[in-house]
């Protein structure tokens, strides 16, 4: 079968089967403006309707094999994943979804998007993402069909969901993009603000967390990033920063070990060091910073909760 130049070959994913997708040349068809003076654009709109009409009439199990198709479309200067959303009248969760985009900003040179006729979500059959896993998680026993796509010469596959929308939660997750705790064990002992410091007691500004641990409990990464900077500092004792992109960085302080490397690309709850008491510290605990555009951001109003307070 042959739609809008992409041919399909496809199996119901629900009978436990693959849906593999062959296209000339390895291309989609290529949209080149979203107007319907394009004809490709005017394709797709066509097909988005139709499958809009059968996934509102109850044939879930009918819809993707006969009317899911993929195009491609380079966004242009202006253009986000929600004007592109509403301009192709598909829920933005399965632009996002489709095209595995951890947040709302398109990434520099973003390059080519995939745009899927059918509503729903796409999850990938190997995630790398926080909100990949957690879409892993929370929609791991609900029905739905594999689909195996070919972007950049490679194979990947998902299991789709037609018609699905992210939840309350998964779509806080994706607009806020919010930090996972850094470690999963801890007993906050001084909060974000002024305080009586521990060590003079003076009155002074504390620019982030202290959570008390054991020593040698393990740190994780807050969020997917690059390691720019690693060392010692009175202060902060052994210390890791990592910058997450949107001008958003933590530092981890007081480590009595480092796990990573200068310049290492980590991902979300990866294993960076272990908590200590080095520089100057009173105890066993972990100094945690998040910053944004270099100053200080209270942590609590970010973090997704879901370490254990002792």
């Amino acid at each position: 079968m042959k739609r809008g130049g992409l041919s399909f070959i496809l199996l119901a994913g629900i009978l436990g089967l693959s849906w593999p997708v062959e296209n000339p040349e390895n291309g989609y068809p290529a949209i080149g403006r979203l107007d319907m003076g394009d004809t490709i654009f005017k394709q797709y709109i066509a097909d988005v309707e139709i499958a809009r009409q059968r996934l509102f009439a109850s044939v879930q199990d009918r819809v993707v094999g006969e009317d899911l198709t993929v195009y491609a479309y380079t966004p242009q200067k202006g253009e986000d994943i929600f004007s592109l959303a509403a301009r192709c009248n598909i829920p933005y969760a399965a632009l996002v979804t489709l095209n595995r985009l951890p947040h709302p900003a398109l990434p520099e040179g973003a390059g080519t998007l995939l745009l899927p006729s059918v509503p729903g979500l796409f999850i990938p059959e190997n995630t790398d993402s926080d909100l990949e896993r957690l879409l892993l998680s929370s929609r791991g026993r609900e029905p739905g069909l594999m689909v195996t796509l070919i972007r950049n010469g490679a194979k990947e596959r998902f299991r789709f969901i037609p018609g699905a929308d992210f939840s309350p939660t998964e779509r806080a997750f994706f607009l806020h993009r919010e930090f996972r705790f850094p470690l999963k064990n801890y007993r906050l002992t001084s909060a974000y603000g002024l305080r009586v410091s521990p060590i003079t007691g003076i009155p002074r500004f504390h620019g982030g967390l202290d959570l008390a641990a054991p020593e040698g409990t393990e740190v994780y990464a807050v969020r997917d990033g690059v390691v720019s900077e690693v060392g010692e500092d009175p202060v902060y004792g052994r210390y890791i920063i990592i910058s997450h992109g949107e001008n958003w960085a933590s530092l981890y302080g007081h480590l009595s070990f480092i796990a990573t490397d200068l310049r290492s690309s980590v991902q979300s709850g990866s294993l960076i060091g272990k908590v200590g008491s080095t520089g100057l510290s009173t105890g066993p605990h972990l100094h945690f910073e998040l910053r944004q555009n270099g100053k200080t951001r209270d942590p609590g109003k970010y973090l997704f909760k879901e370490g254990i307070r002792q």
